[in-house]
């Protein structure tokens, strides 16, 4: 897919998308991705060797390979949303191999899923592609459904598996928030000690989110914040969905209630509506770029998946940020259709026509 292509993408919104220059928070404030980001970046900190090498691994894997620049292909909503329900539009990722084989042949950085699934297949895959093994997943069988992020495997597993890194979500902002941070922040910790790197998923969950009829699980502020809690939880990388609307902090403080701290600078100097300044504040709050964010490509949503998935990169990219982690756009399409998408996304990161706004 030429430049031309991918472009054509964004439809009408090429050239707000395309043109448009951040002022509220400049790039130069930024660490922001490249060739030499692990050089840069990385070795200033107090990472050991070992970890340095498995991010150097992740780094320079598949097709985005010495970019700076992240595609990983997550699929664990087989326990999340049910194997059934996930797979049921292409039954052929029952099967676990299926999974490592398209984010090989896309050409992925790395393969996100269960230790079980990538135990399944390690000897024979992973040397060919860095596996990131998910510790702790959304047990969706217990009735009434409840939602918690449980423990499901241990770090020492993830490694024998041969997992270069490991993945882990927390729901802040939920009653369960408290202890999720407790247990990820003490396995991200053995993580490190046995040399592998980390990635955060630093989601949002309460219903109190939803004021007046408007969803703040994706407000630019409350994911911001949430990032912020996620870096100093000494994630790698953090893994956050695209914001799409601003302002969580006065909504929730709107009915007398206190909830959290806010400055309205935040709205009138760091950010402004545009969908690039509110990606940006998200990296802004991963300590400045110095922690890459990466992006979820979202649900699938049928015919309009291949766009959607370019906007997002294009989105994350301008905004300074690390990458697109897409699952369920590509596996729950035919399996070539799947690689086409996850390469429109890389394409994205290696068109150098694309800059950082």
């Amino acid at each position: 897919m030429d430049h031309n292509q991918l472009i054509s993408l964004l439809g009408d919104q090429q050239q707000s998308l395309l043109s448009y220059q951040c002022e509220a928070i400049p790039k130069s404030q930024l660490n922001l991705p490249g060739r030499d980001f692990i050089e840069r970046v990385l070795l200033n900190s107090s990472r050991s060797t070992k970890t340095i090498c498995s991010l150097t691994t992740l780094f320079n894997s598949g097709r985005l390979s010495g970019t700076g620049y992240l595609s990983i292909l997550p699929v664990d909503q087989g326990i999340e949303h049910s194997a059934g329900a996930s797979f049921c539009p292409n039954p052929i990722y029952f099967d676990p191999e299926n999974i490592i084989r398209l984010a090989l042949e896309a050409g992925c950085n790395a393969v996100v899923s269960s230790t079980a699934i990538l135990s399944a297949l390690s000897r024979r895959y992973a040397h060919h592609i860095p596996f990131i093994a998910k510790l702790n997943h959304n047990e969706l069988l217990s009735f009434p459904n409840k939602y918690d992020q449980v423990i499901f495997s241990s770090v020492r597993n993830a490694w024998n598996a041969g997992a270069c890194g490991i993945g882990a979500t927390v729901y802040f902002g939920s009653a369960e928030s408290s202890r999720q941070i407790e247990v990820i922040a003490s396995a991200f910790e053995h993580a490190h000690e046995l040399g592998m790197f980390t990635i955060l998923w630093c989601y949002l969950r309460n219903d109190h989110f939803i004021q007046n009829g408007k969803n703040y699980h994706t407000a630019a502020d409350l994911t911001g914040q949430a990032n912020y809690l996620g870096a100093n939880m000494h994630a790698d990388v953090i893994k956050q969905k695209l914001p799409d609307i601003n302002g969580g902090y006065p909504a929730l403080n709107a009915q007398g209630q206190n909830y959290g701290k806010f400055d309205q600078r935040m709205y009138s100097s760091l950010t402004s509506p545009h969908p690039i300044d509110l990606c940006r504040y998200q990296v802004m709050n991963c300590f400045a770029g110095r922690v890459g964010l990466i992006n979820s490509g979202g649900p699938s949503l049928g015919s309009s998946d291949l766009s959607v998935a370019v906007k997002t990169a294009v989105i994350n990219k301008r905004a300074g940020g690390t990458g697109i982690i897409a699952g369920r756009k590509a596996f729950q399409r035919p399996y070539r259709e799947g690689i086409e998408l996850l390469n429109a996304i890389q394409q994205v990161y290696m068109d150098e026509q694309i800059q950082i706004a």
